[in-house]
Formats: C-alpha cells, sequence, structure tokens
C-alpha cells in the first residue's frame, strides 16, 4: 500500500490491521519522515521486511510501481497533485482493492458553489470523476476534513 510517510503513526495502524505477511509501503521525498517512521516502526516491533520507504517525490515513483499489486492505497499529499495521484492509485489497486483519498470535503469548501480557489476546485472536480468512474464505487465519509473511499470493480 503506497502512502506518504510522515512520522509513521498512522503507518502503524495500518500495519497493525494488516496480515502478518504484509508490506506497507511508504514515498517520502523528506529524509527526516523517512528516518522518524522507521524509527516508529522498530520500537513497535515491526519487522523491517514490513515497511519499504521509498525516497522520492510520489510524482516520480508511482510510475514505476506494479499495477495491480496494492490492496489498499491511502492518497494524503500536495493537494494540487492529487488527480495524477489518484489515476496511479486506481491503476495500483487490485480488483477489490480500496482508494482512500483524504481531505475531500477541503474546510467544508468543495460544497460550497463559491468557493473557486484553485484547490478546491481541484478537489471538487476530482471528487466528481471518482463518483463516475467506471471502476470504481465510491462514497464520501463527512468525518473531519472528508474520506473519499473507493472499492475499484
Amino acid at each position: 500500500m503506497p502512502r506518504s510517510t510522515g512520522a509513521g503513526t498512522s503507518g502503524l495502524w495500518l500495519l497493525d490491521g494488516m496480515p502478518e505477511d504484509g508490506v506497507l509501503t511508504t514515498i517520502d521525498v523528506s529524509a527526516e519522515h523517512q528516518r522518524a517512521a522507521r524509527a516508529s516502526y522498530t520500537a513497535a516491533g515491526i519487522a523491517p521486511q514490513r515497511t519499504r520507504v521509498i525516497t522520492g517525490a510520489a510524482a516520480d515513483v508511482l510510475p514505476r510501481m506494479t499495477d495491480g499489486a496494492y490492496d489498499l492505497v491511502l492518497v494524503d499529499a500536495d493537494k494540487d497533485g492529487y488527480p495524477g495521484y489518484v489515476e496511479h492509485a486506481i491503476r495500483l489497486l487490485r480488483a477489490g482493492g480500496v482508494l482512500v483519498v483524504d481531505n475531500m470535503l477541503w474546510h467544508d469548501q468543495v460544497a460550497d458553489p463559491a468557493a473557486r480557489d484553485a484547490t478546491t476546485s481541484t478537489l471538487r472536480d476530482l471528487g466528481k470523476w471518482l463518483r463516475d468512474h467506471e471502476d470504481l464505487v465510491t462514497t464520501l465519509v463527512p468525518v473531519s476534513d472528508g474520506v473519499l473511499v473507493a472499492v475499484r470493480r
């Protein structure tokens, strides 16, 4: 499952819910985030072979990843890059795999037709595109800043 690394906190929760042979793949340009995440995984007793931390920008790394090889892809990164990240995420998911896209209500601006800034428009258009995507069954969960969840058919 590819995702941004951060400090590894959400990765620990994801690893906890994975099968024992599951592998968490993270992508981050920040070496500091990678060190913090690895330290979190080690402190929690996670075996090193259960995590794969990839250095680089997601836009550069995602195209090189294997189609249909992931059960879950979480997108939570720079919002202007979301459309490209999501296209790759769909490609990476196996049938029955789950796409999770964070911040899809964007401070309640996505549902406000008067909000027309670039980020809000990008997320609004992406949400409509995902809703209408023939390979996905989607729902928008109105928790926190909005989480779009989609299952690949």
